[in-house]
């Protein structure tokens, strides 16, 4: 059995912006067909500043972990600051993960990276 740190269980058993952005203007969806954990992030930008970010996870208590934790993270950031933030953060900030789960990192930070490019190519703020 994997040790999980106390900040991955709280931000499993209460995970923080999940849901929907009904008026998002950048959307990430990304998968691992491997495990099949799917996380969609939601990201709300004013002013190249991302001023709402949820998410919805479909996956592993890591995979919701790490997808509450990069919400708080990057909620209030530019996107440029958003971007810099690398899978190896996101389990730095939940004092680390199993080596067997650190994928479920790289989805976070994919998945918001997704939602930036949507954002930047649609470059729509509503």
């Amino acid at each position: 059995m994997e040790e999980y740190s106390n900040k991955v269980m709280d931000h499993f058993m209460n995970p923080r912006n999940v849901g929907i952005i009904e008026d998002a203007n950048g959307i990430g969806e990304v998968g691992n067909p491997v495990c099949g954990d799917i996380m969609k992030m939601y990201i709300k930008v004013k002013e190249n500043v991302i001023v709402d970010v949820k998410f919805q996870t479909f996956g592993c208590g890591a995979a919701v972990a790490t997808s509450s934790i990069t919400t708080e993270l990057v909620k209030g950031k530019t996107l440029e600051e958003a971007l810099k933030l690398t899978n190896e953060k996101v389990a730095e900030a939940l004092d680390g993960l199993p080596p067997i789960k650190m994928h479920c990192s790289n989805l976070a930070s994919q998945a918001l990276k997704a939602a930036i490019e949507d954002y930047l190519k649609n470059g729509k703020e509503k």
